[in-house]
């Protein structure tokens, strides 16, 4: 079951999460409103304002605008507002991953320097303290990772000093 946990921007009517698989994704809410039929009768239409939707917050794993002027019924009859949400499994279905300029091709030279040292995913997931699908994860830039993450692959499982450059 995906989640998200944390909202990385919000640019126009597109939001870029992660997920909990690891996963930076971007999510194209054009898209998403229309397809789970927002339209402009619904109090959500707000949504396809990006000033609206720039107001979003992260409420256990979900999406949720506050903004939203969305009210249900309880059983004693009170009338209450609550935060318009969209669950993460819908969004992951709808999203897209996000490649980040800056990682670009660490996987590439994380495999390729694997590749010449004759190791398998596995054996470097082992040497590293990670797992496999992780660093097939990392190998088709399909996870960040975290610089002591990336130092304990390069030099512990690797054997390879990491040298980091601002130029």
């Amino acid at each position: 079951m995906p989640r998200i946990l944390k909202i990385n921007w919000v640019k126009e009517l597109t939001i870029s999460v992660v997920f909990n698989n690891g996963e930076s994704r971007i999510i194209d809410f054009q898209k998403v409103l229309l397809n789970i039929g927002v339209n402009s009768d619904s109090p959500a239409a707000i949504l396809f304002r990006s000033e609206e939707l720039s107001k979003v917050g992260l409420v256990d794993h979900s999406l949720q605008w506050n903004n939203v002027e969305q009210y249900i019924s309880s059983k004693d009859g009170e009338t209450r507002k609550v935060p318009f949400e969209i669950g993460p499994d819908v969004l992951y279905s709808y999203s897209e991953p996000e490649h980040s300029d800056s990682l670009l091709g660490i996987g590439k030279l994380i495999r390729d320097s694997r590749r010449r040292s004759g190791m398998s995913q596995q054996d470097l997931a082992l040497v590293s303290g990670t797992s496999r699908t992780y660093i097939s994860r990392i190998e088709n830039d399909r996870s960040d990772i975290e610089l002591d993450t990336l130092r304990k692959i390069i030099e512990t499982g690797l054997g390879r000093k990491l040298e980091i450059r601002i130029t």
